[in-house]
């Protein structure tokens, strides 16, 4: 099958985009079957989406055509029921954020241990913040349970262990931070390449190659306090806006990720190490 110039440098972003998937898929022992389910359902998804005026019993025509998919496979998938997914709160992150970026509960830009109860500044204060729907003390073993905080029972206090919420510890939550995180930044690079103004969402990034070791050490300190300024100077600021809009009867239907990454591994063409000689050789 040929491919005309932009479906061939598609396809080398795809794959480029495919490969670090790959190496994770390979790492827990997921099959190709199930990847070739998932890549099938997702085409189907979202050629449904871009034929949502289309008759109903014209809807499997254009998915197989969109798609290349039979008829047959076409029919069965669209048939499979599954829920539109839609972003949830993740209340134990929520409560990490505003730890980390309200006033009340920061000293300097270090977070407080707060005792656990009591009037603010507390844990049980600061989760009522979040949230009346959960108990503080659900929020706490959660975030206890993640290796996020933890609780002094002597002293009945409680104190963040980390600056970034990233639970390691928590195999399915990373999984569901790729795919927020990722997917989101994916989203706007898409979205961007398919308007061509590219500029429809700001996504950035600055590249640099022939640097040591040692120079990546020092890099990651700077980095790491950029972002907390970011996320300091950002939270309030959202959780303003948002108070505004609802004071003012706005409607409240969009949402917004604002990410900051880096990634860093051996230049493609470095050498390979030299092996150690014996004496005499």
């Amino acid at each position: 099958m040929s491919h005309t110039p932009d479906q061939i440098a598609l396809l080398a972003a795809i794959g480029q985009l495919l490969r670090p998937l790959a190496r994770m898929a390979l790492a827990r022992g997921l099959p190709y079957q199930a990847l070739d389910e998932l890549l099938r359902s997702t085409l189907v998804d979202e050629a449904r989406r871009l034929h949502t005026d289309a008759p109903a019993h014209g809807l499997v025509s254009h998915v197989s055509t969109a798609t290349g998919l039979s008829r047959r496979e076409a029919a069965r998938l669209l048939k499979a029921d599954r829920a539109e997914s839609t972003p949830r709160r993740w209340l134990a992150g929520e409560v990490f954020a505003r730890w980390m970026s309200a006033p009340e509960y920061i000293d300097g830009d270090q977070p407080r241990p707060l005792p656990r109860q009591g009037s603010a500044p507390s844990f049980e204060a600061l989760a009522q913040t979040v949230t009346h729907d959960v108990h503080p003390r659900t929020l706490l073993d959660e975030l206890c349970r993640l290796g996020i905080t933890t609780w002094d029972a002597a002293a009945d206090s409680v104190m963040l262990q980390r600056n970034a919420f990233v639970p390691c510890a928590d195999f399915t939550h990373m999984l569901g931070l790729l795919g927020d995180n990722v997917g989101d930044h994916l989203s706007a690079a898409v979205d961007n390449v398919l308007c061509g103004s590219g500029d429809t969402h700001f996504e950035q990034a600055l590249y640099a190659d022939e640097l040591s070791q040692e120079s990546l050490r020092a890099l990651r300190p700077v980095i790491a306090a950029q972002w907390s300024d970011l996320f300091a100077r950002l939270v309030p600021l959202l959780e303003q806006r948002i108070a505004a809009d609802a004071a003012d009867a706005r409607p409240q239907n969009q949402r917004i990720r604002i990410g900051f990454y880096s990634y860093a591994e051996p230049m493609a063409d470095s050498p390979a190490p030299i092996p150690p000689t014996s004496e005499g050789a």
